[in-house]
Formats: structure tokens, C-alpha cells, sequence
């Protein structure tokens, strides 16, 4: 019986160790030591802050946009007369040069009418001269009154008649010589082929729609692109005083710059009117495009500078915050407490962010934790290399596995 007892209480005392560690302990709040876990800005809590010092500098100021590359030139070659394609002298994607050979249409019938056109002013040619040397007897028999001034004015009639004709034949001799020279086509500009469309042999069309081939432009090359209309001031103040620069920039970096620059071109064209059904302006770039890094139809970001401004103080855009009275900022002062500051942006983009007022170079700004500080707040400034996130480190296998040939386990 005792050993029953005995064995009773120790369950009971088991159950209670349990509800006591389970339920109460469980249950009761753990006060971290120093005031730590406090919402930042409390009484004896410090937060710990990144800062950075407000520095001066020049910054240039950007307008973003949305562009698409096009050709500086593009021709379709097309066929001027009908014909066989004997030839084709050129390779998909040749770079070429203006006058350079492409193709050849079959000019035996071109060359046939070009020699009955010059027979024909031969033979014009003969009777006019017979004809003026009628003019020139029947000139001397009407001086003498040996013939009649009516034959006289027929003969002078007749040679005219002959003139005309023979004028008509050298257009004709004319007409003939270009249709010729259509039956060997040529560049008309540099610039690289695209693919072919007509393979030799085929019978071509002066009404054929694709034509032989398309040449393009590539170097220099255009961007034409949209800015809103409210930027129409900024950019016509910053043609006037000459061709602004304007950075072409993959899309896919969101028309950060934070990628590598396509290229750096000049703002050529701004359009004379405004799209009233878009409220938006078009632009068009020239970029020399050295290293063929734009393409005709891809879209690029564009970031068109408008103006730099001279020495003026600037913080990271993460620093500046937003309150009820406008844009402020914490200030770290020496015991290590922050100020809240009213400050004046002049402008902010994705990389900084310009104070006009309310902020000196120098001074030091919160730019990580703003979000739990307040007016007069503890701050613990902590070390920027120390806060970055590390690389994972390699877990080693499970087992203990050894690195081949070493005996020693795998890092």
C-alpha cells in the first residue's frame, strides 16, 4: 500500500514540474536586460543606426524616359524593271558600302531597246540633214524668185519637224540607258543587309512589295523616345545652350543606370508638337554606336540630362523621410542622440537625394532605423561592414565524410 502512495505522489509531483513549465513559464513575458526588445525611442532604449555624412558635390540631373532604337537610314532595294535575277553579289548581313554591286537583272532586253533607240535617232539624224540642206537651195531659189516662198517655208517646216523627232529620240536613247542601268542594282547607302528575299533566278517585279533586301543604318544610329509634357521647359532651356547628352541604358534595369551604359549620345530632334492624346513629347537621340550595342526595334531607357548643379549638399534618397510637415531628416548629434530635422528637397532621384535647406555638409544623417526612432532618441551607430549580409557558409555531409584521397573531412 505505502508502495502505492509513493508511487502517486511522484506522478502528482511530475504533473505539477509539467503545468508549472509548460503553463506559467510560458506564459510569463521575458524581460530582455538593457531595455532591449523596447519599441525604439523609449525610455533607456538605444537602437542601433546606420549614419552617413551629407557631402557636397555636383550632381547632374536626369530626365527618364522610354526609347526605341531605329536605323539612322533604311532602304528597301527593290527592283526597277521586270526581269530575270541572274546574280545575287551579296552575303545576309554584309556590312556595305554606298555604290557597292548587290544583284543583276537580265539586261538583253533593255540593251536590245537601248540599240533600236540609237538606230532610230541615226536615221532622224540623215533626214534632217537632207532636210536643212533643202532649206539652204530652196533659200537661194526664193532670193532669185526661182521658186515659191510656200515651197521655201514647207522645206523650212520639214526640218524643224526632223528636229524635233531627233530630240525625241535621245529622250527615247535617254529612256533607254536608265532602264538599262536598272538591270545592275546598288547600295544606295551604308549600312548592314538584312536577309535576302529573292534568290537568284527568280523573275522580278518593279511592283514586287519585299524587294531583294533591306540595308539599315547602324552606325550612327537613332533612339526616338517620349518625355511628359511638364519637362517641355526643362528641355528646350537645355537645347538652347547646345545638344544635350543622353545615356541609352538596358531596359531591363528599370531605367536605374545601374548597369553598364549602352551608349552616350546627343538629343538631335525635339518634335514641334505635342501628342494631345498622350500629353507627351517626342524626342530623338543620335548615338555613334561604335560597338553595335543598340539594335533596330529594341527598346532601351533613356536618361536625357538636363542640367547640373553646382556644389550642392546631398544625402543618400534613404535618409529623407516623410511626415505630416513635409520631409525631414535624423540628424546624429554628439552624445549620440538623433535631431528630427525639417528639411527642403530640390530635387531627389534613385541615387540622391539634393537638400536646398535645412542640412550642412558634414553633418551626419540616419539613413537604416529611421523607422523606430523619434525626436531626441538613443542611438547606437553600428558598422556598416559589420550589418552586411555574409556569404552561407558549407555545411559539412552528414557522416563525417572525408575529401577523396585525404582523409580529411570536406570543407
Amino acid at each position: 500500500m505505502r508502495r502505492i502512495v509513493l508511487i502517486l505522489l511522484v506522478i502528482a509531483a511530475a504533473a505539477g514540474g509539467a503545468y508549472w513549465y509548460f503553463v506559467l513559464r510560458q506564459a510569463a513575458p521575458v524581460q530582455p536586460a538593457n531595455g532591449a526588445g523596447r519599441r525604439g525611442g523609449g525610455p533607456g532604449s538605444i537602437t542601433p543606426v546606420l549614419v552617413v555624412a551629407a557631402e557636397t558635390k555636383d550632381v547632374p540631373i536626369y530626365l527618364d524616359g522610354l526609347g526605341t532604337v531605329q536605323a539612322s537610314a533604311s532602304v528597301t532595294v527593290k527592283p526597277q524593271v521586270d526581269g530575270k535575277l541572274l546574280e545575287v553579289l551579296f552575303s545576309e548581313g554584309q556590312e556595305v558600302k554606298a555604290g557597292a554591286v548587290l544583284s543583276r537583272i537580265d539586261p538583253r532586253s533593255y540593251q536590245a531597246a537601248l540599240d533600236q533607240a540609237t538606230a532610230k535617232k541615226a536615221q532622224d539624224q540623215a533626214n534632217l540633214t537632207n532636210a536643212r540642206l533643202d532649206v539652204a537651195r530652196y533659200a537661194k531659189l526664193q532670193a532669185n524668185a526661182y521658186t515659191s516662198a510656200q515651197q521655201y517655208d514647207t522645206a523650212r517646216s520639214t526640218a524643224a519637224q526632223l528636229e524635233a523627232q531627233v530630240a525625241g529620240d535621245q529622250a527615247m536613247i535617254d529612256t533607254a540607258r536608265v532602264n538599262l542601268s536598272y538591270t545592275t542594282l546598288t547600295a544606295p547607302i551604308d549600312g548592314r543587309i538584312g536577309i535576302r528575299q529573292v534568290d537568284a533566278g527568280n523573275i522580278v517585279h518593279a511592283s514586287d512589295a519585299n524587294g531583294i533586301c533591306t540595308i539599315a543604318t547602324l552606325q550612327p544610329i537613332s533612339v526616338q523616345f517620349t518625355l511628359p509634357q511638364q519637362t517641355l521647359r526643362q528641355v528646350t532651356q537645355a537645347m538652347a545652350q547646345g545638344k544635350p547628352e543622353v545615356l541609352a541604358l538596358p531596359q531591363d534595369t528599370g531605367g536605374t543606370g545601374a548597369a553598364e551604359v549602352l551608349d552616350r549620345g546627343m538629343l538631335t530632334v525635339l518634335d514641334n508638337t505635342v501628342d494631345a492624346t498622350t500629353g507627351t513629347i517626342k524626342l530623338k537621340a543620335e548615338f555613334p554606336n561604335p560597338r553595335l550595342r543598340l539594335w533596330p526595334g529594341a527598346f532601351v531607357n533613356i536618361r536625357l540630362l538636363v542640367e547640373t548643379r553646382k556644389a550642392v549638399v546631398t544625402v543618400p534618397p534613404v535618409a529623407v523621410q516623410r511626415g505630416p510637415q513635409g520631409a525631414f531628416v535624423y540628424v546624429l548629434r554628439d552624445d549620440q542622440t538623433v535631431q528630427r530635422r525639417i528639411v527642403r528637397e530640390s530635387h531627389e532621384d534613385l541615387f540622391v537625394a539634393v537638400i536646398a535647406d535645412g542640412l550642412k555638409a558634414g553633418e551626419r544623417v540616419v539613413t537604416d532605423g529611421a523607422a523606430r526612432l523619434s525626436d531626441g532618441s538613443k542611438v547606437l551607430v553600428a558598422d556598416p561592414a559589420a550589418t552586411a549580409p555574409q556569404p552561407p557558409r558549407r555545411q559539412r555531409p552528414p557522416g563525417g565524410a572525408t575529401a577523396p584521397g585525404t582523409g580529411r573531412p570536406t570543407p
